[in-house]
C-alpha cells in the first residue's frame, strides 16, 4: 500500500504546482536567510579569533553559509520545474531528472537537520576553545612591545569592558600571570625585586587586575591594585564589594553570547528545514501524479500521487533486499576475478615422446 496516496484531477495538480512554486521562491529567500546568518556569525567569530585557540568553531559558519547557497540553487531549479509542470509538452523533459533529483533533496535535508543539531551541541566544543585562548590570550597581555603579540592589549580590554567580564573564570585569574610588562617595572624598587625573587618562575605576580575588570557601577573609585588587602583601603571588605570589578569571567560571557546566538540560528535553520520537507513531499506528490495519468493526451484526466509507492516496511525491506543482493554481486565478480586468475597460473602438463 502507498504511503499518503492521494488522488488529483487537472485543477488539483495546477494548485498543487502553483502552490509549490511560490513554496519555493519562499524557500530561496530562506536560503538567503540561512546565508546570512552564516556570514554574520562567521563575522563575530573572526571578531574575537585572537581569544579562540583554533578554528573548529568555524565549521558551523561555514556550513550555514554552504547550506544557504545550495538551498538557493535547489528551490531555483524545482520552482522551474513547478512551472513547466503546468505544460506536460514541458514537463516531459525533466521527467528523467526528477528522480535523481529527489534523492538528492533528501541528502539536503539531512544535512540542514544535521546542522541544526550542530548548532545546539557546539556549546561544549565552544567552551574548551574559549577557555584555552582566552588563557593564552592573558599571558601575552603585557606584549605591547612585541610584534603580531601588540594588539592584544586592547583586544582583552575591550572584551572586558563590552562583555562586563574579567579574567577567564574570574578576575582572580589575573593573579597568576605577570600582566604588567617589565617595561613599566622599576627593578631598582625593593618591592619588585622581592617579588620577583619570591616567584619560582621570576614573574612580577600582583593581587592586581586592568583598569577594564572596573565596575563603572560602583558608588566608591575602583580598587584594581592590592585588590585582596582589606587594610590597604578604607572600610573595605574585597569579599562583599561586589560591584567593584565584574564577577563573571570572559569564557562563560562569551560561551552565554555565542551559545545563545547558535540555539536561536539553530531552531531558525530546523523551521526552514520543516519548510524544505513540506516542499519536498508536495513535489513528490506533484512528480508523481503527473507520472501516473493513463492517458498523456488526456490532462484533464485524474491520476493518483504517493511519497512512496510501498508502505515503510515495505520500502525498508526491498531498499535492504537490493543492498544485499549488490553485495552479493560484487562477491561473485570478485570470485570469477579470482577464478580466472588461478586458470591463468595454471599451465598445461607436455610430455614429450623420444
Amino acid at each position: 500500500m502507498a504511503l499518503l496516496k492521494v488522488k488529483f484531477n487537472q485543477k488539483k495538480r495546477v494548485k498543487l504546482a502553483q502552490g509549490l512554486w511560490l513554496m519555493n521562491w519562499f524557500s530561496v529567500f530562506a536560503g538567503i536567510l540561512v546565508f546570512s546568518m552564516g556570514l554574520f556569525l562567521k563575522i563575530e567569530l573572526r571578531k574575537r579569533s585572537e581569544v579562540m585557540d583554533n578554528s573548529e568553531s568555524h565549521f558551523v559558519p561555514n556550513s550555514l553559509i554552504l547550506m544557504g547557497i545550495l538551498s538557493c540553487a535547489f528551490n531555483g531549479f524545482a520552482g522551474k520545474i513547478c512551472y513547466d509542470s503546468l505544460d506536460p509538452a514541458k514537463f516531459a523533459k525533466w521527467k528523467p531528472l526528477l528522480k535523481p533529483y529527489l534523492a538528492l533533496c533528501c541528502v539536503f535535508n539531512m544535512l540542514i537537520f544535521f546542522i541544526a543539531l550542530i548548532c545546539f551541541l557546539m556549546r561544549g566544543s565552544l567552551d574548551s576553545t574559549l577557555a584555552q585562548g582566552l588563557k593564552n590570550g592573558m599571558k601575552f597581555y603585557r606584549d605591547t612591545d612585541t610584534p603580531g603579540r601588540c594588539f592584544m592589549k586592547k583586544t582583552i580590554d575591550m572584551l572586558q569592558i563590552e562583555f562586563k567580564c574579567c579574567g577567564n573564570n574570574g578576575y582572580k585569574d589575573w593573579f597568576e600571570i605577570q600582566w604588567i610588562s617589565n617595561r613599566y617595572l622599576d627593578f631598582s624598587s625593593k618591592e619588585v625585586k622581592d617579588r620577583i625573587k619570591s616567584n619560582v618562575d621570576g614573574r612580577y605576580l600582583v593581587d592586581g587586575v586592568p583598569f577594564s575588570c572596573c565596575n563603572p557601577s560602583s558608588p566608591r573609585p575602583c580598587i584594581q591594585y592590592q585588590v585582596t588587602n582589606n587594610s590597604a583601603h578604607y572600610s573595605y571588605d574585597y569579599q562583599t564589594e561586589e560591584l567593584n570589578l565584574w564577577r563573571r569571567g570572559c569564557r562563560e560571557a562569551l560561551l552565554n553570547y555565542y551559545s545563545g546566538m547558535m540555539s536561536s540560528m539553530g531552531a531558525v535553520i530546523l523551521l526552514v528545514w520543516l519548510f524544505e520537507m513540506s516542499v519536498m513531499v508536495g513535489l513528490r506528490l506533484l512528480h508523481t501524479s503527473l507520472e501516473s495519468i493513463a492517458n498523456p493526451e488526456d490532462p484533464e484526466c485524474e491520476s493518483e500521487g504517493w511519497v512512496l509507492e510501498n508502505s515503510l516496511k515495505d520500502t525498508f525491506k526491498s531498499t535492504l533486499e537490493s543492498l544485499k543482493k549488490l553485495g552479493k554481486f560484487n562477491q561473485v565478480e570478485a570470485g570469477a576475478e579470482g577464478a580466472e586468475g588461478e586458470e591463468g597460473r595454471k599451465t598445461p602438463a607436455i610430455t614429450t615422446v623420444s
